[in-house]
């Protein structure tokens, strides 16, 4: 019997969307709702498993993880892109990696929650109205103020066409900024100096990786408007996440919308969660029961095709 681990499903939901009962006579599985401790606790506790079905940004598939699971045969991911998986590593112990679908539009409907929720105080407002106060802020208007976005990809798109419908203008720059879809969504590309100094509403939507690691520092954040708001749907360390909390500590712009972090799960001594500027979401982005069912369903489809050794969706 194949011996399975469903790691990180940190609100204990996956069996909602799965029936494994249905399965206990092929497979035996074990789920696993916390975060591991570290690395060697992982290899400790993942030592007897055959297959891994993950979910994207939590526990890493790292090189020494990998090569220390010496009964892993198959890692299946939610989505068919995962860079802390070691593909190179999987590859040399011949471990297959498969992935699923995944919805795209979750992450800019939070992106624009985000927005919204700092244009308005929500979060301040919220609070002070179960303390029993009563107007205690002022907000901002989205229409004729100026959405910057830090790529224009497929969630960048989504999120400049709902700037559009507010009235906003929107400018892009990325390192590979395609200009026809500028043209496309009426977006104003421009060099990345221009779209600090110039954004109300500074959101991005990079892929991860060493190419925009601290794309955001304290150099950016000096030269942006102290009226400004920095949102992050994408991956934690392309903002320095010291410098943002200098940056939001002494004002230097006016707030921060936040899904994703350096290290997750955000810690708590963390002191993000103690500045009143932030507005923080424990990287929902992609949380929704429509993903969801989409993940698990097919991650057990593709578990039943490696079982049979007819492998889909294989992540190279």
């Amino acid at each position: 019997m194949l011996k399975v681990a469903i790691l990180d499903d940190y609100q204990n939901v996956s069996q909602q969307f799965v029936d494994l009962e249905k399965l206990s006579g092929k497979y035996e599985f074990k789920i696993f709702s916390d975060p591991f401790i570290d690395e060697a606790d992982a290899i400790d506790q993942l030592a007897d498993f055959e297959a891994l079905l993950i979910m994207r940004e939590r526990t890493p598939m790292t090189k020494n993880l990998i090569d220390n699971l010496s009964k892993l045969k198959f890692i299946i991911t939610s989505g068919l892109r995962n860079r802390s998986i070691d593909l190179e590593a999987a590859k040399k112990r011949k471990v297959i990696v498969c992935g699923t679908d995944s919805n795209i539009h979750p992450t800019p409907e939070l992106t624009w929650a985000l927005i919204l929720g700092l244009a308005r105080n929500l979060k301040e407002e919220i609070d002070n109205m179960y303390q029993g106060y009563w107007q205690t802020t002022i907000g901002v208007e989205l229409k004729g103020k100026i959405l910057g976005l830090i790529g224009l990809g497929r969630v960048g798109s989504q999120v400049a066409k709902i700037g559009k419908a507010f009235g906003m203008q929107v400018m892009a720059w990325s390192e590979n900024l395609n200009l026809d879809t500028c043209k496309k969504l009426d977006v104003l590309p421009c060099s990345k100096e221009d779209l600090i100094k110039s954004s109300d509403f500074l959101s991005i939507h990079v892929q991860g990786g060493e190419r925009y690691k601290d794309c955001i520092t304290i150099k950016e954040l000096d030269k942006m408007k102290k009226t400004a708001f920095l949102i992050n749907t994408s991956r934690g360390p392309i903002i320095n996440e010291d410098d943002l909390i200098i940056a939001l500590s002494t004002n230097e712009i006016a707030g921060a919308g936040l899904d994703v972090y350096e290290r997750e799960p955000l810690p708590e001594n963390n002191k993000l969660r103690f500045l009143p500027n932030a507005l923080l979401t424990p990287h929902i982005g992609y949380v929704t029961a429509e993903n969801y069912s989409i993940y698990y369903n097919q991650m057990i489809e593709a578990l039943e095709s490696c079982a049979n050794g007819k492998p889909i969706r294989i992540i190279k």
